[in-house]
Formats: C-alpha cells, structure tokens, sequence
C-alpha cells in the first residue's frame, strides 16, 4: 500500500505541466491553535469545480474540516492528523465511478 505522503507526491508530479506550478500549488502550513492546514490549487487540474465539505470530530479530540469551493481544496487538521487531512485530499481526488 502506498504512503500518503508519497501519493500526494504523484498527484502533485501529475499536475506539474511546466505551467500549472508557476502559477498554482499546494501548501502544508502549521496554524497557532495549533494544527494543520493543507491547501491544493484546483485550477488547471481535473479537479476544477469539484466541491465537498466534511467534518470530523473524534471522541480522542482529533479533529478535521475539509472543504472544496471547486477552486481549491483546504483541509484543517488537529496536529496529529495531517496524514489523515492528505488522505482526505487523496479520497476527493480520486477518480469517481464511471
């Protein structure tokens, strides 16, 4: 089974065209509550106008928000779930049924 951070890194590679990562990204940043925040352009991407919103809250105090207004996909994490926040990204991006 693939690690998710090195899924994350072949989505990423995929979406690299020579123009798409001069313009647009993702970004891990760290937040003063403290947590997580992932964030993933959507621009340019097959994931263009794709939208979701999710919530968990966990009985261990974890926590996660994910949220996609079809423009870029934002996912909030406590700090012990960032992997978990990537694999929310990676569910989204998923192909769906055809």
């Amino acid at each position: 089974m693939m690690s998710s951070l090195r899924a994350l890194q072949q989505w990423y590679a995929a979406a690299c065209d020579g123009d798409w990562e001069h313009s647009y990204g993702m970004r891990i940043e760290t937040t003063d509550n403290p947590g997580w925040i992932l964030s993933v352009d959507l621009a340019r991407t097959n994931l263009y106008g794709r939208t979701c919103e999710r919530e968990d809250q966990c009985a261990d105090g974890s926590w996660i928000s994910t949220k996609s207004d079809g423009i870029e996909f934002v996912a909030a994490c406590d700090p012990g779930s960032l992997e978990r926040a990537i694999g929310y990204f990676l569910e989204f991006a998923a192909p769906g049924p055809s």
